[in-house]
């Protein structure tokens, strides 16, 4: 594997810290700035809603740009916004300011993906973009909680500036070995060709399924805290050492979906989803005792990474014409995915289903993962099947012409 995949995957670990590092910090946030927890809770959604605009927004803008020449000015635009979350006056300024740091996010994984499919062969390519976002769950098992002691100790503006700091790396890593490449003037690289890429079924259904697959896993980890405290019977000072647990289970979750999906990327997708589903039925169970819940917990971060590589590429194959646009709004469904997940895990805790309850309802999100992955494979086949010359589609007749010629 090309040593150029280590310059993503230090963008995506200063990426994935900066994104989760904030729920750590919302107590010490909300007591310096004097707002409610609630009010603080604003600034993860400025975050997630800075990705849902600028992934698509930036990519599209950028799509003519060299593409070390965009990953190296987004990573720039991240270290501005963490700076200036570091010296925000006032809550509003830090909102503008998470804002602004989420707004290169999802434009850099998706630029990403595409330069490092592009430096492999294509039997490797689910291999490099499971590398790239090797970075993203290693930050759960060291960047986040690294970064939360330091906030806690060093106060949380220290937090954003040691982000700051690991962008700065990434930008002089991504310099050095990311290979120089020109600007692209044709037309297909045109706003219009990439926008007319989207426009497509196959596109849509497979950002479908990453909105339910990945929802399906915030349902429930948004509140897997109160679930191992109070289902499990762990102490909250137990919490972040079984937090660390899931970035492990996550980590080999997406090196080893990168591997199956190079191999089959579809039968991968199927699998992690069915497994997925499986495991989030089972925490009702797991969550009885306190072994079979850390196990619950490793295996929620297995099952749902080795979905992350396969849901990529089937989003860059669907829209070959724009795949740096396309891939940039697969973040974008991410954290749609993150939003919505858990709104739909938190409707059943309203509903005094249980404290367990909102894997339940991620165990739904999962199965409807698969039902649109299913239908987006039905929709593949028939599409080549009323491609191929001569063969007779159910629901198609052809002409007296086109009889004639076959």
């Amino acid at each position: 594997m090309p040593l150029a995949l280590l310059a993503l995957a230090v963008g995506a670990f200063g990426i994935g810290t900066t994104e989760f590092v904030m729920m750590g910090l919302l107590p010490d946030v909300a007591d310096d700035l004097d707002i409610s927890i609630p009010a603080a809770g604003h600034l993860v959604s400025a975050y997630a809603l800075g990705v849902v605009i600028g992934a698509p927004l930036l990519a599209a803008l950028t799509s003519k740009l060299s593409r070390r020449g965009v990953l190296i000015g987004l990573m720039a635009l991240f270290v501005a916004g963490n700076a200036l979350s570091a010296l925000a006056p006032g809550h509003y300024w830090l909102l503008a300011a998470r804002f602004l740091s989420g707004l290169p996010h999802g434009a850099f994984f998706g630029v990403g993906a595409v330069v490092a499919t592009g430096m492999v062969p294509p039997e490797r390519k689910a291999r490099s973009v499971s590398l790239m976002f090797l970075g993203l769950t290693v930050a759960n098992i060291a960047g986040v909680p690294a970064a939360t002691l330091m906030g806690q100790h060093l106060g949380w503006r220290a937090t954003f500036l040691g982000v700051s700091a690991i962008g700065i790396a990434a930008i002089a890593a991504l310099a050095l070995l990311i290979p120089a490449d020109r600007a692209r003037s044709a037309p297909a690289a045109s706003l219009r060709g990439e926008l007319a890429a989207l426009r497509s079924l196959p596109v849509w259904l497979a950002l479908l399924t990453t909105v339910a697959g990945f929802g399906a896993l915030f349902a429930a980890y948004s509140y897997v805290t109160p679930m191992l405290t109070g289902s499990a019977g762990y102490a909250e000072t137990s919490v972040t050492l079984l937090l660390a647990l899931f970035g492990v289970g996550a980590t080999a979750g997406n090196l080893l979906g990168g591997r199956l999906a190079d191999h089959s990327m579809r039968g991968t997708l199927f699998g992690g989803l069915a497994s997925l589903a499986a495991v989030l039925l089972l925490f009702p169970l797991l969550m009885r005792a306190e072994w079979s819940a850390a196990v619950a917990v490793a295996l929620l971060g297995t099952a749902a990474f080795v979905t992350g590589s396969p849901l990529q590429l089937m989003v860059m194959e669907k829209a070959s014409a724009a795949p740096s646009l396309a891939s940039s709004a697969n973040q974008a469904a991410f954290n749609l995915a993150n939003a919505g997940g858990a709104w739909l895990g938190g409707l059943t805790l309203a509903a005094g289903l249980g404290v367990v309850s909102p894997a339940l309802a991620g165990a739904a999100l999962a199965v409807l993962g698969l039902a649109v992955a299913a239908l987006a494979h039905a929709v593949d086949r028939r599409r080549a099947g009323a491609a191929q010359p001569g063969r007779v589609v159910a629901g198609h007749v052809p002409d007296t012409a086109e009889a004639l010629r076959h």
